[in-house]
Order: C-alpha cells, then sequence, then structure tokens
C-alpha cells in the first residue's frame, strides 16, 4: 500500500488555486473537459482532480494539460525566482574548506626512498 504524501495546507491552497487557474484558462479557450483529457491522453476523471488541485495527480499530468492549453512555458516558472536560495549563495555560507593539494615532486621523492629501503639487500 503506498503512503500519502502530507501536504501542509498553504500547500493545499497553492494546489488549489493551480487548478482553478488551469480550469479557468480551459474555460476562456472554449474547450470541453473531455476535449482537454482526450488530447492530454488521460480520463476526464484526473483532469477533475487537476482542476481541484489534487495532490496525487502526478506532476506530469499537470504538465500535460498546460501543454494542451499552450501553457508550457508556465511550468518552467516554477522554483525559477528563488529569492531566498540566491541570498544563501551570495552569503556565502558554510562552504568546506578543501585540504591543499599535494605537491606531486614530495610524493615523487617519498616513493623514491621507500624503492630504495626496499631494494637494499638485507646484511647477515
Amino acid at each position: 500500500m503506498k503512503d500519502s504524501v502530507v501536504i501542509m495546507p498553504k500547500g493545499k491552497k497553492l494546489l488549489k488555486a493551480l487548478g482553478e487557474n488551469i480550469k479557468f484558462a480551459r474555460l476562456r479557450r472554449k474547450l470541453s473537459s473531455e476535449q482537454v483529457a482526450e488530447r492530454a491522453g488521460f480520463s476526464r476523471g484526473t483532469l477533475w482532480q487537476i482542476e481541484k488541485g489534487a495532490p496525487s495527480v502526478a506532476m506530469g499530468a499537470y504538465f500535460q494539460v498546460l501543454f494542451v492549453l499552450g501553457l508550457e512555458n508556465d511550468f518552467l516558472k516554477l522554483a525559477g525566482n528563488d529569492e531566498l536560495g540566491r541570498k544563501l549563495q551570495d552569503a556565502g555560507l558554510v562552504t568546506k574548506a578543501r585540504a591543499p593539494k599535494k605537491k606531486a615532486n614530495d610524493s615523487q621523492t617519498k616513493n623514491k626512498n621507500n624503492k630504495e629501503k626496499n631494494n637494499e639487500s638485507p646484511i647477515f
């Protein structure tokens, strides 16, 4: 059995608003729910859920409806204006410092000395 995704109240409101926007866009184009669902490749029930803002509908289905309505570029606006992320990036918060690179000469010298020690013949 699938675990359901818990959506916070604000998220539910946003999904509902998205669904309403999709429905209004369909109605402005004078397309029936049957036409849009057929062009999108799924049932009218799925379209109905999208227009209600159901969180259980796959993101791809939302995209497909936007594509049918000619609004696919609006999908790119999701997370496009990431103000908080840019502020954090500009502030340069908590970045790990890398260790300095080893010099090639030091490691080669150590390897050469180890080989010389290994090649010495034992004294009896």
